[in-house]
């Protein structure tokens, strides 16, 4: 097994467990899930892209669906800008918005939707509002 935090591989959802999902890695090797950081609906056999979190010292995986570092909050801002464009430039999500309205609406976490609503503010890509985002025209 040679991977490292960062890779991304494709996952194959085995189980359900207390934790999480186990999965298989590449069609080769089991990892977990930690079902804290899974925003969206899982079933057994469901395929999908994900990224090794962490090499425990035992050698098992611990894996995420979101890229590590930087790399998720570029992926996550491309995503509200789909999702401003498809919705005619307004998002009804803001700052007091509750962390279940968030993932409902973009499937992603309050703490990583506020990262990419900080990083699309910068850009002077969208504006901010108490109970909404809006694109910047």
């Amino acid at each position: 097994m040679e991977y490292e935090i960062g890779d991304r591989v494709q996952l194959t959802i085995q189980r359900a467990t207390d934790l999480g999902y186990v999965v298989l890695i590449d069609d080769e090797f089991e990892g977990l899930l930690f079902r804290n950081e899974v925003f969206q609906p899982l079933s057994r056999d469901t395929e999908i892209r994900g990224y090794i979190k962490n090499i425990r010292e035992d050698g098992d995986l611990d894996l995420t669906l979101q890229e590590i570092g930087y790399g998720h909050v570029l992926s996550s801002s491309d995503k509200i800008l789909q999702l401003l464009n498809a919705n005619k430039g307004i998002l009804e999500l803001g700052d007091k918005s509750s962390p279940e309205k968030v993932i409902a609406i973009t499937g992603m976490s309050k703490k990583v939707f506020k990262k990419a609503i900080g990083d699309l503010y910068k850009k002077k890509l969208v504006l901010l509002e108490k109970e909404q985002v809006r694109l910047v025209e």
